[in-house]
């Protein structure tokens, strides 16, 4: 089983994150927004909090998926992407774990791919919490 990334400090609903989105210089946090309140509806079970500058969703404070605006672009990350099915292609990264979804400006968004890839990336870390039998 690959180790778990744990994160300490993760709340049910933290202010912290919602003060990250609500930054008005950046029109990018907006684009991500519906994307991590998709994060937080996957279960009671999501907490949250801003981890190295973006909003990060855990359970039980594992990080599953997060959220992270730039200049030219946003990301809806994944710790453990490279394991999530993708019948769509668009996680992108060669890493041995994580891998992204770029959102581009003038670049449709597969929504429901992209929603599955939450759910997905939600049931993984719910699976790997689980104790091995």
């Amino acid at each position: 089983m690959t180790r778990l990334f744990l994160l300490e400090g993760t709340t049910r609903h933290d202010p912290v994150v919602d003060a990250w989105f609500a930054a008005d210089h950046d029109a990018w946090r907006a684009w991500t927004r519906p994307w991590f309140d998709r994060m937080r509806a996957c279960g009671a079970d999501v907490e949250e909090l801003l981890h190295d500058g973006h909003p990060t969703a855990c359970v039980d404070g594992a990080a599953f998926a997060y959220v992270d605006a730039f200049t030219a672009h946003a990301n809806v990350g994944f710790f453990y992407g490279a394991f999530l099915p993708d019948p769509a292609a668009l996680l992108e990264g060669a890493g041995k774990r994580m891998r992204h979804v770029k959102l581009r400006s003038g670049r449709p968004v597969a929504e429901d791919a992209l929603g599955a890839l939450i759910v997905a990336a939600y049931r993984d870390i719910w699976q790997r919490l689980q104790p091995a039998s």
